[in-house]
C-alpha cells in the first residue's frame, strides 16, 4: 500500500461527516421504502448474485448526495454508476451490502461509503481516508478516519486479540460461483475443528466491523470487491486489526483476513497451506 499521505485532520473529518450523512440518508431510503414484494432487478456474476431495485435507487441517491457536495470527486459504485473526477478523491460506495439478506428481510445489511485516494481497484495502490458503514435495520453506524480511530455510534472500538486459536470466533462468507464455494467449504471444514465456531453474517462490510467491535475475533473471505472492503477495512484497521491478504499480500479480491495481531498471525500460519486465496480444490 502507498505510504500514508499527510492529511489535515479537519479534512478527514469533513469527508467522514459527508460519508455518514449520505449513508444515513440512504439507510432511511432502503429501510423505510423497501417494497413488500421486493423483486430482483437483475443478476451480476451468477443467477444468485442479485441486484434489487433498491440497490439501484440507493446508489443513485448516494451519487447525488456525494457529488453535489463535492462535484470534482470520482465515484466507484457497486452497481456501476461510476464517475471520473479530478480532485484525487474517489468515493467507493456499496448501496446495500448484504443484498440477499435485504431481499429476504434479514436485518443484516448496510450502506458502505469510503473516501479513497489512488486507484481503489488496486489493492496496493490506494489509501482509505474515511469510511462509514451504516446498518439501518440495527440503527448502528461505524465510522473511522485514517489515524483517527474507529467508533460505533461515538464509542471507541478495539479488536479482541485472544491468544488461543481454539477460542477464536471466526466470521466468513461464500462466493456466488459454485466452484468457489466448493473450495471455500473445504477451507472452512479444515478450520472448524481448530476454532471456537464459525459465523456467516452475509455482509463483508458488517463482518469487518464486527471484528472492530469485538463481536467476532477474525474474518476470512475470498472474492470481496473494493466496495465491500474499503470502509469496513478502515474501521477494522483503526480498531487495531491487521487487514491483509495471504502472507504479505494486501487485502483484496484474492483474500481478506482481518484480526488482531496475535490471532492474525495464528490464522495466517493455519490457513496458508490451505491456499484460501485460490479456487483450486
Amino acid at each position: 500500500m502507498n505510504a500514508p499521505a499527510t492529511r489535515d485532520p479537519a479534512e478527514l473529518l469533513a469527508l467522514l461527516a459527508l460519508a455518514e450523512s449520505a449513508a444515513r440518508e440512504a439507510g432511511v431510503l432502503i429501510r423505510d421504502e423497501r417494497p413488500a414484494d421486493l423483486g430482483v432487478a437483475l443478476t451480476k456474476s451468477s443467477p444468485t448474485d442479485v441486484v434489487t431495485v433498491m440497490d439501484q435507487r440507493s446508489e443513485q441517491l448516494l451519487r447525488r448526495l456525494l457529488l453535489e457536495a463535492r462535484p470534482d470527486d470520482s465515484l466507484l459504485g457497486e452497481e456501476g454508476d461510476d464517475v471520473v473526477g479530478t480532485s484525487g478523491i474517489t468515493w467507493v460506495v456499496d448501496p446495500i451490502d448484504g443484498t440477499v439478506n435485504y431481499l429476504y428481510g434479514i436485518p443484516a445489511y448496510a450502506v458502505s461509503i469510503a473516501a479513497v485516494t489512488g486507484d481503489p481497484r488496486d489493492p496496493a495502490g490506494h489509501q482509505v481516508l474515511a469510511g462509514c458503514v451504516h446498518n439501518p435495520a440495527a440503527g448502528e453506524t461505524y465510522t473511522a478516519t485514517l489515524g483517527g480511530g474507529a467508533h460505533l455510534d461515538g464509542r471507541r472500538l478495539q479488536v479482541n486479540d485472544v491468544d488461543d486459536l481454539g477460542q477464536v470466533l471466526l466470521a466468513t462468507g461464500f462466493g456466488y460461483d459454485s466452484g468457489r464455494r466448493r473450495k471455500q467449504a473445504q477451507v472452512i471444514a479444515a478450520l472448524l475443528p481448530q476454532v471456537r465456531d464459525i459465523r456467516r453474517i452475509g455482509s463483508g462490510a458488517l463482518d469487518l466491523c464486527q471484528v472492530a467491535c469485538g463481536r467476532v475475533d477474525a474474518y476470512l473471505e475470498r472474492g470481496l470487491q473494493p466496495w465491500d472492503v474499503a470502509a469496513g477495512g478502515l474501521v477494522a484497521r483503526e480498531a487495531g486489526a491487521l487487514v491483509t491478504g495471504l502472507g504479505n499480500a494486501p487485502a483484496g479480491e484474492s483474500l481478506v483476513l482481518a484480526a488482531g495481531p496475535v490471532v492474525h498471525a495464528a490464522l495466517q500460519h493455519l490457513v496458508g497451506p490451505l491456499r484460501p486465496d485460490t479456487d483450486a480444490v
